[in-house]
């Protein structure tokens, strides 16, 4: 049988939803493809790949610490000089999809690019949309992980692309989710306990959130439980102080295993004013976990199947999620039905199905 070579390009690693499920599906693909590459600038994520990928980084660890865009042209140069030692080869690219594109083409590569957020993020000119519209129709396959987001490639750069959802592994969360919390989570038992988990950025809105403690602080008992790190972590201990929230608020730092903290909470709250298809909400639905989110492009909506399985605000409103936090809070009962319909269409996000759906694209092109 002849060989199969796949170089997957990710030169930044970091701690979001899209690592995890570049994790994921690098280490799928390697089962089942002959020669696996990645290439990343990252060296420290080593032991999570397995054994048999033929991982490329930079000799020196100034690159792990380096910018975006240094890691980006360092990884760049690193697919170069491999494509002078195999000549054959089919392209994945995670990141820095335009400058990949470029190079794929100048090399005579196929390509398959992974997106995962609305283009809201990363095509707001005019001007920015038509260098995405140009390069990326250059690609031999898009795939996008939500059907919204399918649609937003169309209508903004006519592009037909493929949805694959991001694998979810519900054997997995249920067993972390297990695991005891050493220290005590929430302080009073009779609280309406919430969780939000994501960066400390822009895109996750976690002020939104916080202004709708603020309004209703001294109306129900209510915690809220932050978990994350980022730039805007000190923004988000100012507004805490700043507001008299300490009693309401705690900030843990990043969690690897963010699942045993989802447990301990009565209610999933998403705030971000875009995304693609947030991973928290697959886990917090699998962990049968009243959610509001959002109605942000894309995923929250068709996650949460318009309102059938969680209610939806208005992004940027504090207003209308405090209305939606204290609607649970006084009809849980009656709401824990739409718990029951998201955790019953959970099948289509299964891991096995969309895994697969990965390596039959991929063989249509290597």
């Amino acid at each position: 049988m002849k060989e199969k070579n796949l170089v997957i390009f990710m030169p930044s690693i970091e701690s979001g939803g899209n690592e995890k499920n570049f994790f994921i599906i690098t280490n799928y693909l390697s089962q089942k493809i002959s020669n696996l590459y990645v290439i990343t600038a990252d060296k420290s994520h080593k032991k999570k790949f397995n054994s048999n990928i033929n991982l490329i980084v930079p000799k020196s660890n100034f690159w792990s610490g380096a910018g975006r865009l240094k890691k980006y042209l360092i990884c760049l140069f690193l697919l170069l000089k491999l494509n002078t030692k195999v000549k054959k080869f089919l392209i994945l690219t995670f990141q820095a999809n335009i400058y990949c594109i470029i190079l794929s083409k100048i090399l005579g590569k196929k390509i398959i690019v992974r997106s995962n957020s609305s283009s809201i993020g990363w095509a707001k000119s005019s001007f920015k949309s038509l260098i995405f519209k140009i390069f990326l129709n250059l690609a031999n396959l898009i795939i996008v992980n939500s059907y919204d987001l399918k649609k937003d490639f169309y209508n903004r750069f006519k592009i037909n692309s493929s949805c694959i959802y991001n694998p979810l592994n519900k054997k997995e969360i249920l067993k972390k989710s297990e695991i005891k919390i050493n220290n005590r989570l929430f302080r009073n038992k009779k609280s309406l306990k919430i969780i939000n988990i994501g960066s400390f950025i822009n895109q996750k809105d976690q002020i939104t959130l916080l202004k709708s403690i603020n309004l209703i602080k001294n109306k129900i008992p209510i915690e809220l439980i932050l978990i994350g790190r980022g730039p805007n972590k000190e923004m988000i201990i100012n507004y805490i102080k700043e507001n008299d929230l300490s009693k309401n608020v705690k900030i843990l730092g990043f969690q690897s295993n963010p699942y045993k903290f989802i447990k301990k909470s009565d209610l999933f709250v998403l705030s971000s004013i875009f995304e693609g298809l947030p991973n928290v909400l697959l886990e917090a639905q699998c962990l049968k976990k009243f959610i509001i989110s959002s109605n942000c492009p894309t995923g929250p909506r068709e996650i949460l199947l318009n309102g059938k399985a969680g209610f939806l605000f208005k992004m940027k409103d504090e207003s209308d999620l405090s209305k939606k936090i204290l609607k649970y809070f006084n009809e849980r009962k009656v709401l824990s039905k739409k718990i029951k319909i998201g955790y019953q269409n959970l099948d289509r996000f299964d891991s096995k199905i969309n895994l697969d759906k990965y390596f039959t694209s991929i063989m249509k092109f290597i």
